[in-house]
């Protein structure tokens, strides 16, 4: 029991014979078993990704480098840093495009491209290149368990004794490196004896909230209700709930943020009731090339999701996100602090120094 005893959820390993692996939390098959995968491929990984084996905003950042990382150590056949490189650059495309809207996974992708790039730069073999982008997998899920500890400390500032709080998907401890956003916020508050309970939404169609998020908190020992989507706007009413907490794919220049679909309705409830709402992510998530989230692509999913029986002649519209408008965002919390909406890119600015 306890955060500290939560499974990480992605990690370099080593498998038979000394090829460099991927290990992950096959969160299919979760909450029945706890199974973790080797994954040896770029193309195993783009699967693991597509199929949600592995999910989550930051950790497929984390995978989406290691994508790369894995086809330099276990795949290319060159021995030319160059030509290496112009292989990276051939299938990143396809690791970027597994899943478009969490702008985590193009920018882990691009972090290992510039990280080949410069090595490249100083004439090294494509062995070295390659070992070089295994170290920076293994510096990027430290960075994001760190970070999201750091998410986790400001934002429990926002709470008070006693908090219950609503949370919709997972951004927890298994959508990231280690520890979690929003569930980062609860098991820092947990641990200053601030939570009372969390009710999570059990997030329709995949189940995220009901398989995941319950899962992990009744694991790290926090208090947990499970509720459907469609009972949150009573727990509201009946006043059992201080603050929603939600995670975030991709937040623009604006404020604007995209989540798993039913984050938007959630946030319309909260202002209705007066209940704060806040989105906790860290830099890797902001995205001040999109000015407002008009401009963020929205991933649709296969209609099998939303029901296994479709009937003859009916239709299935499955976005997997929606936006949030900044106005209906109480704060976002980053690594380096609490922000307004509208001052976002001054959030930008202060990650990335």
């Amino acid at each position: 029991m306890g955060v500290e005893n939560l499974p990480r959820s992605i990690a370099l390993a080593r498998a038979d014979g000394g090829a460099l692996a991927v290990r992950i939390v096959d969160q299919r098959r979760l909450p029945e078993s706890l199974i973790y995968r080797d994954v040896m491929t770029c193309e195993e990984m783009i699967e693991a990704i597509q199929t949600l084996a592995v999910r989550g905003a930051p950790a497929i950042g984390v995978s989406g480098a290691a994508a790369l990382a894995l086809y330099a150590a276990n795949e290319s056949e060159v021995t030319s840093s160059a030509c290496l490189v112009s292989e990276l650059e051939t299938i990143a495309s396809s690791v970027s495009s597994a899943r478009p809207t969490a702008v985590n996974l193009a920018w882990g992708v691009e972090r290992a491209l510039s990280c080949a790039r410069e090595a490249a730069c100083e004439s090294v073999s494509a062995r070295d290149v390659a070992k070089l982008l295994a170290g920076d997998v293994q510096a990027m899920i430290e960075e994001d368990e760190a970070a999201n500890r750091a998410i986790g400390m400001y934002g429990a500032a926002l709470l008070g004794r006693g908090s219950r709080v609503l949370t919709h998907c997972n951004a927890g401890s298994l959508a990231t490196a280690f520890y979690g956003t929003a569930l980062g916020v609860v098991y820092s508050a947990f641990e200053q004896g601030k939570i009372e309970r969390v009710y999570a939404d059990e997030t329709r169609p995949v189940g995220q909230g009901a398989r995941l998020t319950a899962w992990e908190l009744g694991r790290a020992g926090v208090p947990c209700t499970l509720i459907c989507d469609s009972m949150a706007a009573s727990v509201m009413a009946a006043g059992k709930i201080d603050a929603v907490i939600v995670g975030a794919d991709r937040i623009c220049a604006n404020g604007d943020t995209a989540n798993k679909i039913g984050t938007y309705g959630l946030a319309v409830l909260a202002r209705h009731h007066g209940i704060p709402f806040y989105v906790a992510a860290p830099a890797s998530t902001l995205d001040m090339a999109l000015s407002c989230g008009a401009e963020i692509p929205i991933e649709e999913r296969d209609p099998s999701e939303v029901s296994p029986c479709i009937p003859e002649g009916v239709s299935v519209y499955n976005p997997a996100f929606d936006v949030t408008p900044a106005e209906l965002i109480s704060s976002i919390v980053t690594e380096r602090g609490v922000f307004a909406p509208s001052s976002i890119m001054e959030a930008d600015r202060a990650c990335s120094e």
